[in-house]
């Protein structure tokens, strides 16, 4: 058995789409970065690729390639899950966070979890997503970015 973490954050910013988990929320700003910057989907890569002992995000999808300029990140989490069946590995079970202050994603839960089980070739029970709040406080407090954390379990 072994067990990577995750974490990112990105900067809230006008004039982009916010995408989490792999779905596209309304809201009034998005999230800068490079790719679309779906901030959960890197922290589930890393955690990923952190587990199987083959760096992070950033070795296998460098923000300086052009090629991944704009990119959906799902298409990174599909390359990662590959790298990962490469080496001889098996998801057992994601488990990941998101730190806002909003939007609420309690109605977009499920689909993000369906989107990052098919990604993977998993079945939902093996991704949790769930979201918590830094109660005012830091850069996600004060509505300035967004941050999230996984924990992958691999064998």
């Amino acid at each position: 058995m072994r067990v990577g973490y995750g974490y990112d954050v990105h900067r809230l910013v006008d004039g982009r789409p916010l995408v989490l988990g792999g779905v596209t929320i309304p809201f009034d700003k998005g999230l800068k970065g490079h790719s679309d910057a779906d901030v959960l989907l890197h922290a589930v890569c890393d955690a990923l690729l952190g587990a199987a002992g083959l760096g992070d995000i950033g070795m296998h999808f460098p923000d300086k390639d052009p090629k991944y300029k704009n990119i959906a990140s799902t298409r990174l989490l599909e390359e990662t899950g590959r790298k990962i069946a490469q080496e001889g590995y098996k998801i057992v079970n994601l488990d990941a966070t998101l730190v806002a202050e909003a939007p609420k994603i309690g109605p977009y839960r499920q689909e993000m979890v369906s989107v990052i089980a098919k990604c993977l070739g998993l079945e939902n029970r093996q991704v949790n997503v769930k979201a918590t709040t830094t109660e005012g406080l830091g850069i996600t407090g004060r509505g300035e970015g967004m941050a999230a954390t996984c924990v992958a379990c691999l064998e």
